[in-house]
């Protein structure tokens, strides 16, 4: 296993350090990459159960005319500081509980949690990087995110989604459309009345910078959608959207909310309250963008758990959507420290029983359908997939997919493709051990795939940026920060052809660096 970078803490390289440059970075490629993940395990003798509690450290690879720059900061959040100051883990995160000192007489507070039906989470925004309107946000999955400065990742501000929209949570993985606007998705909990799904947009143009006020002032609600279990909400990761549609997967990956309020006075993690239920079905839900209506036709498929979107499309009456999809909710018990820090052959064993790989599949809806079509029919007319919507006695469309490939984690597209019919993704290839070796680009046509390997390293998850005037999907290069096993060798970003997969340059880095989980790529335009 890749103990020497598991768990470990990293540190941070606050000030630009300049990268040396093997290879050639084409020169148009001009902007920063931002990356972000949990960096920090171990505050004075107190440590974190899981990878994904690890607090958050922001790193940013910055190419300016063929050079490369590399800097890192620890996410100066609310939770940060208190660790800090504390020399210990007193902030609660998803797979860690810390409990209070039974003296203050906790249970007093009991009726107040209920209440609000869920704590008041961390602000250690680890995940990803959000752009709402001209600002940008580390984000993680909870209420809170922390306004940051792209070139020098300091925070300017800790944001609270609850002031400008009824929200408990909010995902990591919004949507772009071509204009610039952001589209991101919710979930809000008691106390905002009826619990529901919610879905907003977030105008290009709503930071206001003069009067310093955040972008999230100016957010409108498209539309909600009602829980289908009151106390027993869907989780989810990220959604799909096309040019009219939103996808929204209500996974039968359920959060218990009682368990969630009371999990502090049981003294059990967060963690410990999504519980998968495979006997149940798992709906698609479709909205209409502009109406935020949804489409009364009931989509469903069998039980799954689903993480990421790659990408969705309209294509002659029907929405197809492909995703990356689990048989159980195991993957996460995989990234206990105490789990990754084990040899690979045992960690192999102890986890070959219960591996789940993750499947890249297709799902079409129909859009038209006759209601006088017989039981049993297949309703999906595209040529070019073998999914099928087959309706049902009571009017529903039973969804099967198309499984493109298997193998393959955190995807990736060409952006300007979002939305729009595709051909190509790429991704880390997720074989025994949850940290990929190797990333992989897939062709949807022809199912085949191409690789990047080298021994001992493991990279990020590939970031695509298109070539001046690309016409092509795939003419641009592939980015991606590389950890090693060996200390001989520095850690470094990778620069490869995204049509060949070949080396085009990388970027040594004499600085450590850390495994990260998502990022963002700001054009140099919009870094100024």
């Amino acid at each position: 296993m890749a103990q020497s970078i598991i768990g470990k803490n990293g540190t941070e390289s606050p000030e630009p350090v300049k990268a040396e440059v093997t290879g050639c970075v084409p020169e148009w490629l001009q902007g920063t990459l931002l990356r972000n993940g949990p960096g920090l395990f171990k505050v004075g003798d107190t440590e974190y159960n899981h990878w994904f509690d690890g607090m958050a450290l922001i790193h940013s690879f910055t190419f300016k005319d063929g050079d490369v720059y590399y800097r890192s900061k620890f996410l100066r959040s609310d939770t940060f500081k208190k660790n800090i100051q504390a020399n210990k883990i007193v902030v609660s995160e998803f797979g860690t509980m810390i409990c209070p000192d039974p003296c203050k007489n906790i249970f007093s507070k009991a009726f107040s949690y209920l209440l609000a039906a869920i704590p008041d989470f961390t602000d250690n925004n680890l995940i990803n990087i959000i752009r709402y309107g001209e600002d940008y946000y580390a984000s993680s999955e909870v209420n809170y995110m922390n306004q940051i400065d792209p070139m020098t990742l300091d925070v300017i501000g800790k944001m609270n989604y609850r002031n400008h929209i009824a929200l408990n949570m909010a995902t990591a993985h919004p949507h772009y459309d071509d204009e610039g606007n952001t589209y991101n998705m919710g979930t809000a909990l008691m106390r905002f009345g009826m619990p529901k799904y919610v879905i907003f947009k977030v105008p290009v143009n709503a930071s206001d910078k003069e009067h310093k006020k955040p972008a999230l002032q100016k957010v409108k609600q498209v539309c909600n959608i009602p829980f289908r279990s009151t106390l027993f909400p869907s989780y989810f990761h990220s959604f799909g959207m096309t040019e009219n549609y939103i996808i929204f997967v209500e996974q039968p990956f359920k959060l218990d909310i009682l368990r969630l309020a009371t999990a502090v006075f049981r003294s059990v993690n967060w963690a410990s309250c999504l519980k998968y239920d495979k006997e149940d079905i798992t709906l698609i839900h479709l909205v209409d963008r502009k109406t935020g209506k949804a489409v009364s036709t009931k989509f469903y498929t069998d039980a799954l758990v689903v993480f990421h979107h790659i990408n969705a499309y309209e294509d002659d009456e029907h929405v197809v959507f492909d995703m990356i999809t689990y048989k159980d909710s195991n993957l996460y018990e995989m990234f206990y420290l105490a789990n990754l820090r084990k040899e690979t052959h045992e960690f192999i064993e102890s986890n070959m029983v219960n591996f789940s790989p993750p499947i890249c599949q297709r799902f079409v809806l129909p859009l038209t359908l006759d209601k006088d079509t017989p039981k049993g029919t297949n309703l999906v007319r595209l040529k070019d997939t073998t999914a099928k919507a087959v309706m049902q006695k009571d009017g529903s469309l039973y969804c099967l997919p198309d499984t493109i490939f298997e193998g393959l984690e955190l995807p990736g597209i060409n952006y300007k493709f979002n939305g729009k019919k595709y051909r190509y993704f790429y991704g880390s290839r997720v074989e025994w051990t949850p940290h990929p070796n190797k990333i992989g680009k897939v062709d949807i046509v022809t199912r085949k795939h191409i690789e990047w390997i080298e021994e001992d390293c493991y990279p990020s998850e590939p970031v695509f940026v298109a070539s001046p005037g690309a016409v092509e999907e795939d003419d641009g290069v592939i980015l991606s920060s590389v950890v090693s096993l060996n200390p001989k060798k520095s850690p470094f970003m990778l620069v490869l052809n995204a049509k060949t997969f070949e080396e085009i340059a990388r970027a040594s880095i004499d600085a450590s660096i850390h495994m990260d989980l998502h990022g963002h790529f700001i054009p140099i335009q919009s870094s100024n």
